[in-house]
């Protein structure tokens, strides 16, 4: 791998919301280049309060090295091996970029990793048994998907093409659950762009995808994890941010059949979701005129939710990875929509 634009983060420190503006010059505009200071919109549109109870260990953020370069609407990030990866996205006034970085929790580094073949926003990412896959994504401003899909081989550090997708779609929730990975809602079209309820699984195996049970509600943007052999997806949109939702759905592939589980206490989408120390933590999002930063906890034994340390810079669009013993959260726009992308990694971690 190539080893530049690496960037050292000073000691790691603890931070609190009111002084996130702390990580200056970590902001680019989507319209002009150029490094910028937090926009001041990002202090009128943030906000904290969870309606869940608070946890007793509430946890705490620390600064990370920075992505080396602003960036958002990666969608979700993914880790194999202790490295995150982080595909795709908006950056350097360009919605379908093929950016491929990898961090280094050992060195606190950025690694220039090879570029996908294609660029793309919101593309849907994975790792499982050595391979990160890249499946779907947009090439105009959340809008406009393609059916394209890639594997890049960690050993040998090369993407390769696999069998694209029936039918296009970008945001959709991608996990990998018993050596098979699945694709579930997302959204179609450019002018007429809608959430879909599509569930497909490929097969890396066969080569081939083939479909299950669609979601029971149609929507893109979620979070979405894999417990115990089974996948929960979490909040979301139906369309756009104004038709936000706390829907909670559990998928059982012995039957394949969909369930209900307790909503997410704050309604978001574009939100991170991470399965750390046997929680889902769900993190950031956006909605009309917010951008969260709510940290909220999942425990599927009890069926309940808490409210954790809220996120020091609130954004949506962000990667998130399980990295060691911490949720990482890299990118990320800090206002509503894609006009300004971030630098931003910080780290939750509990004591």
């Amino acid at each position: 791998m190539r080893r530049r634009n690496f960037v050292l983060s000073g000691l790691a420190c603890l931070v609190a919301p009111a002084v996130a503006r702390a990580q200056h010059n970590h902001f680019e505009s989507l319209r002009q280049p150029g490094r910028i200071d937090l926009p001041a919109e990002a202090e009128v549109q943030r906000f904290f309060d969870s309606p869940a109870p608070r946890a007793a260990n509430q946890g705490r953020w620390v600064t990370r090295a920075p992505l080396p370069l602003p960036r958002s609407e990666m969608a979700w990030g993914t880790s194999w091996n202790g490295r995150m990866h982080v595909v795709g996205g908006y950056g350097e006034q360009r919605v379908d970029r093929p950016y491929h970085h990898i961090y280094d929790p050992a060195t606190d580094l950025w690694i220039d990793a090879p570029p996908m073949p294609r660029g793309g926003n919101h593309v849907g990412v994975v790792a499982d048994a050595g391979v990160v896959y890249a499946i779907g994504g947009f090439v105009e401003q959340n809008r406009t998907p393609y059916d394209e899909c890639f594997a890049f081989d960690v050993a040998t550090n090369a993407w390769r093409r696999i069998a694209p997708l029936d039918r296009a779609r970008g945001a959709a929730a991608i996990v990998a659950l018993d050596g098979l990975i699945h694709s579930i809602g997302g959204a179609m079209g450019s002018a007429d762009r809608r959430s879909i309820d599509w569930h497909d699984v490929y097969d890396p195996k066969a080569d081939r995808w083939t479909s299950r049970a669609p979601l029971p509600q149609a929507r893109d943007h979620t979070g979405t994890v894999v417990v115990n052999g089974r996948i929960h997806v979490i909040g979301g949109r139906f369309d756009n941010f104004a038709n936000n939702t706390a829907l909670h759905h559990l998928y059982d592939p012995r039957t394949d059949r969909w369930s209900q589980r307790a909503p997410l206490p704050t309604a978001r989408s574009g939100q991170g979701a991470a399965w750390y120390r046997n929680r889902i933590f769900v993190a950031g999002g956006e909605g009309t005129g917010r951008v969260f930063g709510q940290n909220e906890a999942y425990d599927p034994m009890t069926d309940r939710w808490e409210a954790y340390a809220p996120m020091t810079t609130p954004r949506h669009g962000l990667s998130v990875a399980v990295v060691g013993d911490a949720v990482h959260i890299a990118g990320g726009g800090p206002i509503v929509g894609g006009g300004v992308q971030s630098a931003v990694h910080e780290a939750f971690m509990l004591a």
